[in-house]
């Protein structure tokens, strides 16, 4: 399975594909989309949208996880993720791809095993699952692999049942 993992947010969206075929998962492309603040809200969408459609079409993802939207006291920056992570799920709609959505408490549960888990235990988690020496950078990647790490273990779950 090929699935593509996204920390969505206006400025920066972090993404990851990993890759389990059955044993130990393996990281196959991390990075960060980025959009500039000078530019219109419009210009900047259409900008996720061109980049993380590259990315789609450069690993062909079976499944898409998404951290759903936290909300918190900042209501402008709940808006700008919501409108990020509207435009991630247009792209997988576009392409059939099947999208799934993860609290950030969710994620960190899944990949720590306590749903309040630190970033620092969440990076060290990831480390050591995927034999990385050091944690994806910045901490949009990280989080990124940290959702596609959740769904994978979540996908087994339901594949168990």
């Amino acid at each position: 399975m090929f699935v593509l993992g996204v920390d969505p947010g206006l400025t920066r969206t972090g993404y990851a594909v990993l890759s389990d075929h059955g044993h130990k998962p393996s990281l196959r492309s991390v990075g960060v989309i980025r959009t500039t603040r000078q530019d219109t809200l419009s210009e900047r969408l259409a900008e996720l949208y061109r980049d993380l459609s590259a990315v789609v079409s450069d690993h062909e993802p079976e499944v898409l996880a998404l951290e759903s939207v936290f909300v918190n006291q900042n209501l402008q920056t709940a808006m700008s993720v919501a409108r990020a992570s509207g435009v991630i799920i247009l792209v997988a709609a576009e392409r059939g791809i099947p999208m799934f959505e993860y609290t950030p408490s969710a994620v960190k549960s899944a990949v720590c095993g306590y749903g309040s888990a630190t970033k620092e235990q969440v990076q060290h988690m990831i480390m050591r699952r995927l034999d990385l020496a050091a944690a994806p950078q910045p901490a949009d990647a990280a989080d990124a692999v940290a959702v596609a790490l959740c769904h994978l273990q979540s996908a087994r779950l339901r594949v168990a049942q």
